[in-house]
């Protein structure tokens, strides 16, 4: 992900901030949870060969690349849904493909986010939504990633989308623009209407634009999109952090959260991913996730990086 990338992170200070004021009223006031804490943690696609042999096992087939994925990984940022709508046909296949716990997190097609009145009236709405409810239970949160250009001015425009949105699917939203975060007041009107929908936020982690790491949550779901920096030392006390607020916020009364690991290429992210489940198991009590577990040299044995 280019967004927020820099070339020097020498600078930038990553400690993770307070929460928003409203935060925690929000969780409080949400619906008791039932059942243990719910934790995705996967990536950005699976199409990698480079994972053959240490996160696939050797000779996986591009073809087998979905079901390999699925059981290492219980959750995807399924941004192909980002270029088009899929097939009802392409629908089946990944739903029959994937194991029986994961969730795909399609982004909504840029037909639709990077339109001018957000696909509103041109039926692309209905389309999307259609299809993706083909995947039954393994329908995680949809997330809508707005342009860097859409800013406050189109806030009412915003609310009509959200409003039209069919509630029985889970929705996070993608703030970009500065003119969301330049002032409280800004970024309170935005969250509290996404709040209203029960729509969630999605919580951007990159050293190029901390304003994005806003610690707001809007609804019992949360998604974080976590950029490393090939797996410098910060990655992982960044993560630590993390999982110490995730923690909080499920004690709080957090239902469930989508964790996506970003690493230059994708190639380091099942590293980044394996160790924040590593830190999960330890720091977040009960919590329900899985990761994963890399193939040994030489062997068909899996084994953890840490």
């Amino acid at each position: 992900m280019k967004f927020g990338k820099l070339p020097d992170i020498s600078g930038v200070n990553f400690t993770l901030p307070p929460d928003a004021p409203l935060a925690s009223s929000l969780l409080a006031g949400l619906t008791q949870r039932e059942g243990p804490p719910l934790l995705f943690i996967g990536c950005t696609g699976w199409s990698m060969k480079e994972w053959v042999g240490k996160v696939y096992p050797k000779g996986t087939k591009a073809r087998d690349y979905l079901g390999a994925y699925s059981r290492q990984f219980n959750t995807i940022e399924l941004n192909t849904t980002h270029y088009r709508i899929p097939s009802s046909e392409m629908i089946e296949k990944w739903y029959r493909e994937s194991s029986p716990d994961f969730r795909f997190c399609p982004k909504i097609p840029q037909s639709i986010s990077h339109s001018h009145n957000l696909g509103l009236g041109a039926g692309l709405i209905p389309s999307f939504c259609e299809a993706i409810l083909g995947l039954k239970e393994k329908l995680g949160c949809c997330f809508l990633q707005l342009p860097p250009h859409f800013d406050i001015r189109r806030l009412s425009q915003l609310e009509k989308f959200v409003k039209a949105f069919p509630r029985e699917i889970s929705l996070a939203v993608e703030l970009r623009h500065e003119s969301w975060f330049n002032n409280p007041q800004n970024g309170e009107a935005v969250f509290s209407m996404l709040q209203g929908y029960g729509a969630a936020t999605v919580i951007t982690d990159v050293a190029g634009r901390r304003d994005v790491l806003h610690m707001r949550p809007t609804s019992g779901t949360a998604m974080i999109r976590f950029v490393g920096n090939n797996l410098h030392p910060t990655d992982y006390s960044r993560i630590d952090q993390w999982v110490e607020r995730l923690a909080a916020w499920f004690e709080t009364g957090l239902r469930e959260a989508f964790f996506f690991p970003h690493e230059p290429d994708n190639l380091l992210a099942p590293e980044l991913a394996a160790y924040v489940l590593k830190k999960a198991k330890k720091g977040i009590p009960d919590v329900e996730c899985r990761g994963p577990k890399f193939i040994e040299e030489g062997g068909g044995q899996q084994m953890t990086l840490f």
